[in-house]
């Protein structure tokens, strides 16, 4: 599989070779060999690379979730480095004005609330009205083929869901920004740099000969962990449980110290969610409300991502929690954030049929008979078989 970046550079560098380049990306984002493509664009571009963008996160990837980036210079380049999630979600008129194009480079997972088609779809707006070029170099996403949660309702449109798009939209990079561009009345036409040899059944598939898979963000330290976000990512509203922030485990699992881990997996199993199994997982949690606690856990392991639809198991797991604990303790805890909850899902309904006892089934159904009209725009705009 080659990469877009890859492909660019090697076959469509006239592209940009003298013009005034800006790249967003972050140092996840890797060409063959393993440089970035940050790297790997200075090299050969030198002093017509202008400016770096980076996501949350910040370029360097470090940064914890929620904590603000700042802007910066390039230690070794000169040139800026601008924070889009600090002061600023999207570039100022003046840091595009001395641009000719922007290489839009991210390894992303393909799930709404994941920040980087926030900042992504930002800088679309901006280029759009700046009048600069926008180039999206293509990337692999854990789960290609797979739709899957509520659509966004557009009360609850914020950062975390910045588009209508449902929970998990089975979308790369290139083939999100065509949707985008395709619903906007506008003429503006990102051009998209596509994988060469990658499909969708290659879902796990991140260039062995470029590095492999990077970790896009503190909390996606692996590709199991990005197939698994959408199932656990709940867990950030719902305080009474911990899903391993700060561990190498994070969002591979969750916890808490009166969790029964083997009658927890046991139930979780004989519903025979497709494509998962569930295995109890001792750990000491490392953050938030357990840090320093042991913690009796259960561990996820997604044995067929192209059957996995992570969303739906979030349900079955709420509701598992639900039954054996009581609602008031998964949702009525001290801290527990049931708007953000919303927000992580794009709308209230899916939390209000979850504590009214409503079946996962139906729920399910719901979600899909929404999200009817969004599958044949995707449809359209899909790149790869």
């Amino acid at each position: 599989m080659i990469s877009g970046i890859d492909y660019l550079l090697a076959r469509r560098l006239k592209l940009i070779k003298g013009r005034r380049v800006a790249l967003l990306s972050h140092q996840a984002a890797l060409v063959k060999g393993g440089a970035t493509s940050a790297q790997a664009l200075h090299r050969a571009l030198g002093s017509s690379l202008k400016a770096l963008f980076g996501p949350e996160h910040g370029f360097s990837g470090q940064s914890a979730a929620g904590e603000k980036t700042l802007s910066s210079i390039h230690p070794d380049w000169k040139i800026p480095v601008y924070a889009l999630y600090g002061e600023r979600r999207a570039p100022d008129p003046e840091m595009l004005a001395d641009i000719d194009v922007v290489i839009c480079d991210l390894q992303d997972i393909g799930v709404r609330c994941y920040t980087y088609l926030a900042t992504m779809f930002n800088m679309y707006k901006c280029c759009r009205d700046a009048g600069v070029e926008l180039i999206v170099t293509d990337r692999p996403i854990p789960l290609p083929a797979i739709v899957d949660g509520p659509m966004l309702q557009p009360a609850f449109e914020s950062f975390v869901a910045p588009c209508a798009l449902p929970m998990v939209y089975g979308m790369t990079p290139g083939e999100t920004i065509r949707w985008i561009s395709g619903r906007d009345s506008s003429l503006f036409q990102p051009q998209v740099i596509t994988m060469q040899g990658w499909n969708r059944r290659d879902s796990l598939c991140f260039a062995a000969d470029a590095g492999g898979f990077m970790s896009p963000s503190p909390g996606i330290k692996s590709v199991e962990s990005a197939c698994s976000y959408a199932a656990l990512v709940f867990c950030e509203a719902l305080i009474a449980l911990d899903c391993g922030r700060g561990t190498n485990m994070a969002f591979r699992l969750f916890g808490a110290p009166w969790l029964e881990s083997e009658k927890l997996c046991s139930r979780l199993n004989r519903k025979k969610i497709a494509g998962v199994e569930f295995h109890p997982f001792h750990y000491v949690g490392n953050a938030g409300r357990w840090q320093g606690r042991e913690l009796n856990g259960v561990r996820l392991c997604v044995h067929s991502p192209a059957l996995f639809h992570p969303a739906t198991c979030s349900l079955h797991i709420i509701r598992e929690l639900g039954d054996c604990y009581g609602y008031s303790r998964i949702w009525g805890g001290k801290g527990t954030r049931q708007r953000w909850f919303d927000k992580l899902y794009g709308e209230e309904s899916t939390r209000r049929e979850l504590k009214e006892g409503r079946s996962v089934k139906l729920i399910v159904k719901r979600w899909q008979r929404e999200s009817q009209e969004f599958l044949a725009e995707r449809e359209k705009v899909l790149l790869y078989k």
